[in-house]
C-alpha cells in the first residue's frame, strides 16, 4: 500500500487490485503524485505469503469483490478510479456493478468478462493434462507468438512463475479465475458500467477477442478501446509510455489534470478516432484509439468521458 503525498494536490484515491510495473514508469509519476494509491492484493498473492493449507477454499471472484467495500470503509475512501489487469479488472467490474456510486471511473486492461463455456472449460481440462500450470500461465498472460520468440521479458515472467514460492497459491487464484461467472453485460440494459471505462488490449493478444466484445456491450458514451499495436499480451509492459498517455487523456475526460501535456501520443503515434450517433437523436461518441509507429497528430480540444487507459 502506498502512501500519499501530503505535500501533493490530491484530486481522488486510485485503486490498482494487481501490481502494475506501469505506475513505476518515469512519466506515470505526473500522475501518481497527485492521487492517493492503494495497491491491492489477492489473498495469498502478495511478496512472501505463506502457502495455503491443503483444502483451502480460496474465495471466488465475486467474494474478492465483496471484500473491496470494507477496504475503503478502513481508508475512509469515499469515490475511487479502478486499474487493474485480468482477474484484477474482472473485479473491479464486479464490484463496479454493486457500488456504481463509488467507482468515478475504470482502466481495465485484458479483461474478458464472460464465463469460461463448455468448449472452453474442455479444453482447459485438455491442457491441464498435458501442460504444467506455470505453462499455463503464461500462455494465459502472452501470445504464443512472444512465447516462441522467448524475450528478455517472457524469460524474466518464465523464471518469476517457475519458481514462485507461493505457486499453489498461485493455482488456487488461476482456478477462480477459470471459474468466474459472467458479467452479464448488457448495452442499453440495466447491467452495465456507468462510470467512464478505458479498455486496453494489445493487438493479437490472447485477450483480444474478449476485450473486443466487451466493447461492444457497454455503452458507447462511457466507453474508449484502446488496442495497442505491437504491444503482445502485457501491453502494461511492453509500451508503457503509450499507456501513460492513454491514462493522462483518460483522466483528463473526467475533469482531471487540465494542465498535463499529452506530448508522447501527440508527438510520435498516430490516433484514428471513429464516431458513433447514438440513439434517441443525441450525438455521443464511442472512440476507438488506434496507434501506430509512424508520426501524426491527436485531434485538438478537450478530451471527453468517451475517450479511452493480472492475472
Amino acid at each position: 500500500m502506498a502512501l500519499p503525498n501530503p505535500n501533493a494536490q490530491q484530486y481522488s484515491p486510485t485503486m490498482m487490485w494487481d501490481s502494475i510495473p506501469l505506475f513505476q514508469f518515469g512519466d506515470m509519476q505526473e500522475i501518481i503524485q497527485n492521487f492517493v494509491r492503494v495497491h491491492v492484493d489477492a489473498p495469498g498473492m502478495e511478496e512472501g505469503a505463506p502457502v495455503f493449507p491443503l483444502g483451502y477454499q480460496y474465495p471466488s471472484l465475486d467474494q474478492l469483490a465483496d471484500m473491496i467495500p470494507c477496504i475503503l470503509q478502513y481508508l475512509n475512501f469515499s469515490t475511487i478510479i479502478g486499474v487493474g489487469v485480468g482477474a484484477g479488472a474482472y473485479i473491479l467490474s464486479r464490484y463496479a456493478l454493486t457500488h456504481p456510486d463509488t467507482v468515478e471511473g475504470l482502466v481495465l486492461i485484458n479483461i474478458d468478462p464472460n464465463a469460461k463455456g463448455w468448449m472452453d472449460w474442455a479444453a482447459h481440462k485438455l491442457t491441464g493434462l498435458t501442460s504444467s500450470i506455470p505453462e499455463m500461465i503464461l500462455g494465459h498472460l502472452f501470445s504464443q507468438e512472444e512465447l516462441s520468440r522467448n524475450s528478455e521479458l517472457i524469460q524474466k515472467y518464465r523464471n518469476i512463475v517457475m519458481h514462485a514460492p507461493n505457486l499453489e497459491n498461485i493455482e488456487l487464484y488461476w482456478n477462480s479465475y477459470n471459474n468466474r461467472r459472467d458479467l452479464n453485460f448488457e448495452r442499453g440494459g440495466e447491467i452495465t458500467l456507468k462510470c467512464p471505462v478505458m479498455l486496453v488490449v494489445g493487438d493479437q493478444a490472447p485477450h483480444e477477442d474478449a476485450v473486443v466484445e466487451c466493447n461492444s456491450k457497454l455503452d458507447p458514451t462511457q466507453t474508449s478501446f484502446l488496442k495497442m499495436a505491437d504491444s503482445g499480451g502485457q501491453p502494461q509492459l511492453t509500451q508503457p509510455g503509450k499507456l501513460t498517455e492513454a491514462f493522462k487523456y483518460f483522466l483528463q475526460g473526467m475533469g482531471y489534470m487540465a494542465s498535463s501535456c499529452m506530448t508522447r501520443l501527440s508527438r510520435s503515434r498516430t490516433a484514428s478516432l471513429t464516431s458513433a450517433a447514438s440513439v434517441d437523436g443525441n450525438r455521443s461518441r464511442s472512440r476507438t484509439l488506434s496507434q501506430s509507429s509512424e508520426s501524426g497528430t491527436l485531434p485538438s480540444g478537450p478530451p471527453g468521458h468517451t475517450m479511452e487507459v493480472s492475472c
